[in-house]
């Protein structure tokens, strides 16, 4: 099994300057070349992960929650954990519509850290569905984390964790740009390293939210054994048909 993982990212089918507000033109059009590429033949195996946008991340910031900063206060972890299940909700309808069959996966309810910060998010789940024709949609969400209640975990960690459980040969991350952009904002074509594009994603330390922007997808991204894409909206339907468009990110092996 070497399922195709795709990531769309939360500010890519929410509005995320207004409170659990969905961007339903956005998710329709990325919706439309899943479903165009399954159709077609493009890819056979495909897993989905889905950020938070003013879904989770509104109710997270909130709360205080962050990847590392946690809440004891279980109303916290459900409002949290609740708003993204409303979104996944959303992204499984409009699937549905088209004919993809899939399925939530829930990691609040399937994994946890440990105290050192370990994540543990069995895949044995996602890789049934997988080998039954399913397709899973996973999502950020809140987790259990030993010390600290619950803890925020972010969609680009899944779709780590998911490749290297899976063996995914093939990673991609849909963002509201057309790929990892320099200080002039061009795409920079290829990272293999954080220092290519520390100039400009210096600031993105400082979190655009409370999963860290661009500065986190291009650490997680370099940490797979496998190449990932970092591409816009309009180059799903590429990807998934084979293409790297966007900035190629492969860390040492």
């Amino acid at each position: 099994m070497t399922p195709t993982i795709l990531k769309l990212g939360g500010s890519v089918i929410t509005e995320k300057d207004r409170a659990e507000t969905l961007d339903g033109e956005a998710l329709d059009a990325a919706a439309d070349a899943i479903a165009d590429a399954m159709a077609n033949g493009d890819v056979a195996e495909l897993l989905l992960v889905h950020g938070g946008g003013s879904f989770g991340h509104h109710h997270a910031s909130e709360a205080g929650v962050t990847t590392t900063t946690g809440s004891a206060d279980a109303a916290d972890a459900v409002a949290i954990h609740g708003a993204m299940t409303t979104l996944n909700q959303f992204v499984l309808s409009r699937l549905h519509d088209r004919g993809v069959p899939a399925l939530p996966v829930h990691p609040l309810s399937a994994g946890s850290r440990d105290a050192d910060g370990t994540l543990d998010l069995p895949m044995n789940q996602a890789a049934t569905m997988l080998g039954e024709g399913f397709v899973p949609v996973l999502h950020g969400d809140v987790i259990a984390t030993e010390g600290e209640g619950v803890t925020v975990l972010s969609g680009d960690e899944i779709v780590t964790t998911a490749a290297e459980s899976l063996s995914a040969e093939r990673v991609g991350l849909c963002s509201t740009v057309s790929g990892v952009l320099d200080t002039d904002d061009e795409v920079i074509p290829q990272i293999t390293a954080y220092e290519d594009a520390a100039d400009a994603l210096g600031g993105s330390d400082a979190a655009e939210d409370v999963t860290g922007g661009m500065a986190a997808k291009v650490r997680e991204l370099l940490n797979l054994g496998a190449p990932a894409s970092v591409f816009g909206p309009d180059d799903i339907g590429a990807f998934l048909a084979g293409d790297g468009p966007g900035t190629t990110i492969r860390g040492d092996d």
